[in-house]
This record gives C-alpha cells, sequence and structure tokens, in this order.
C-alpha cells in the first residue's frame, strides 16, 4: 500500500518524505509541480515509488489508479505565497484541488492529512480553532480558511474515514531554499548574515518596536512528528494549530541565528544590544505594501492539539533555530 505525499519536492512535504523513509517506508508516491526544477534537490536523498505531475494527478486518481491501493493522503501541496493577487489561481490550486482528495479519500475511506495555515486568524490576537477567531487579510489564507469549513462540515456529519487538518505557524528548517522570498526569516537572516555580517528586520509596526514583532516560530522537525502522529492515531480527527505555542520576536530570531553562525566560527554569543551595536542587525522601513496585511503577533493555542493526546515538546528559536542554522553553516564550508 501507498503513501501519497502531495506537495513532496516542497519543504514540508520532502521532510514527511524523508521522515517516512526513516520509518522503512519507501512505497511513497511525490506528488508537485516541477516547473521550479531546483525542487528536486529536496528529493535527492530521499526514496520514492513514483513522482507525478499535479496536473495528472487527479485524473490518474479519477480513473481508479489509486483505488484501494493508498494507505494515506498526506496533502501539503499548496500554492504559499501570501502575496499572490491571482484570487482564481489561488482558490483553484489551494481550495477546490483539496476539496476533489477530500472526497476521494471519503468515498475511498483514506485517511487524509493536509496543509492549512495559521494565515485563517488574520490580525487577531486569539489564535484558537475556532470560526470566531478566523479572519484572513490575503486571499491565500481565505483559501485555507474556506477549505476548513468544509471539513468541519464533513466531519460535522459523519466523516468515513480520518481528516486531521494542521494550521502550520511560522515553520523553518531544512528543504526550504525553493521558496525564494517566501522562506523562513531564519534562512534569509543565515544568507543575509553569511553575505554582508549583518541582518535586516523591519522597523516598528502595528505598536510594536523595531523587530519586536512576535511570531509563533517552529521547526519543520516538530511540523512532521504532528503530521506522524495523527497517522499513527487514526481515531483522531480534527482541525489542530502546529506551532509551539509561544510568540519569539524577529530580533530572538535574528539573534539566535547570527550567534549559530559566531558558534561555528568559535566566536562568543551576543546580547541583541550588542548586536545592534555591531552593526549585526540593522532595521528597514516596514513595507508599505504588508500594511494591513501583516500579522504582527501569533501565538498558536495548544489546548485541542494536547487534549488529541500530541504530547512532545517543541523547540523554542534559540534551540531550533540554533540546530538549523549551524547545519547550514557546516554545509556551506
Amino acid at each position: 500500500m501507498a503513501m501519497i505525499v502531495t506537495g513532496g519536492a516542497g519543504f514540508i512535504g520532502a521532510n514527511l518524505v524523508k521522515a517516512l523513509n526513516a520509518r522503512g517506508e519507501t512505497d511513497v508516491v511525490v506528488v508537485d509541480n516541477l516547473e521550479r526544477a531546483d525542487k528536486f534537490a529536496n528529493l535527492a536523498d530521499c526514496e520514492i515509488a513514483d513522482y507525478i505531475d499535479k496536473r495528472d494527478f487527479l485524473e490518474l486518481v479519477a480513473s481508479g489508479r489509486y483505488d484501494a491501493k493508498v494507505d494515506a493522503v498526506l496533502h501539503q501541496g499548496a500554492c504559499s505565497d501570501t502575496m499572490q493577487t491571482d484570487g482564481r489561481y489561488m482558490m483553484d490550486n489551494n481550495y477546490r484541488y483539496s476539496r476533489v482528495l477530500l472526497d476521494w479519500c471519503q468515498a475511498h475511506r483514506v485517511p487524509f492529512l493536509y496543509a492549512s495555515s495559521a494565515s485563517v486568524y488574520g490580525a487577531g490576537s486569539v489564535f484558537r480553532e475556532s470560526r470566531e477567531h478566523e479572519r484572513p487579510l490575503n486571499v491565500y489564507g481565505y483559501s485555507k480558511f474556506l477549505f476548513d469549513q468544509v471539513v468541519r462540515r464533513r466531519l460535522g456529519a459523519g466523516a468515513t474515514s480520518p481528516i486531521a487538518g494542521f494550521r502550520y505557524f511560522n515553520v523553518y528548517g531544512p528543504r526550504e531554499a525553493h521558496k525564494g522570498r517566501m522562506a523562513s526569516v531564519a534562512f534569509h537572516f543565515f544568507n543575509q548574515y553569511r553575505a554582508n555580517g549583518k541582518v535586516r528586520l523591519f522597523e516598528g509596526s502595528a505598536g510594536y518596536a523595531a523587530g519586536e514583532q512576535l511570531r509563533d516560530f517552529v521547526s519543520v522537525e516538530d511540523a512532521v512528528k504532528v503530521n506522524l502522529f495523527f497517522f499513527d492515531h487514526p481515531e483522531v480527527s480534527g482541525i489542530f494549530n502546529v506551532g509551539t505555542g509561544r510568540a519569539e520576536s524577529f530580533n530572538e530570531v535574528a539573534r539566535a541565528t547570527v550567534n549559530a553562525v559566531r558558534a561555528t566560527r568559535g566566536e562568543k554569543p551576543l546580547g541583541i544590544a550588542e548586536l545592534r551595536s555591531a552593526g549585526a542587525i540593522e532595521y528597514v522601513p516596514f513595507p508599505a505594501q504588508l500594511v494591513g496585511k501583516y500579522q504582527s503577533y501569533t501565538q498558536a493555542d495548544l489546548t485541542r492539539l494536547r487534549n488529541a493526546g500530541y504530547k512532545d515538546p517543541f523547540l523554542g528559536v534559540e534551540e531550533g533555530v540554533g540546530r538549523y542554522v549551524k547545519a547550514r553553516a557546516a554545509a556551506a564550508v
């Protein structure tokens, strides 16, 4: 029986494939779009049974090719560009595609685990999986929000197979280089510091001081572990936040990044004030195009996830970003 990972050449998807391999799973079908050919590198050290272009996959599903042949669908594929303005593309790619796969999984009693997003909460201050707290700021967030509503209705009517949606907060970690400007701030801070000896953060916005905007930064290692927990526990369905439950500042991510690089050079760690004085942290004007469309604060409420039985701790920025950056620094030598 096969595991299907959509978006399997992407960031979280490729890390899922690698984790499945570590469990001895090699009958993995990857579905993706390699028009950005550099994504192939995310799978170069993975074992998969087949690769299928996302435009061909739904036709193969409809033809019956995978009937009674699938253990689970791990649906990570999506357009994650929050600045995308083509709403028709976003809704077709993120919403309609997901609905077709969900319907097929329900018809064939296949567990369906999918990527939602913390973007559904918009500029709110409460990050709990409840309708009254969901106010997306852009069409990406809306595409995720709308599909979550479909899932809620399906679960309410009595689903025929497990459905678990994961509202990822700010995920960082290996295999994200292809994402370009949509890669994590840890990725960009590392590149900036290596190239120029400094990292650039936004000046103050929405009442927050320079670099003090707060996000829930979560390691892709933890995002993968949550997916595998729900695969192992098909008795649990629902929509769940995937974050650390802690809001940490962009300044803290910058500090963790710079100090991780410094550690590889045998240099002592510095505090944020020291990094500012040394010119290692620089603040740039807040972009006009992000005004009203930017989450200055996020912090996952993990109550529902913990009640579902997931008890593992999450990596904080200092450890998680530090580990990620040290690995990147070692690979860059």
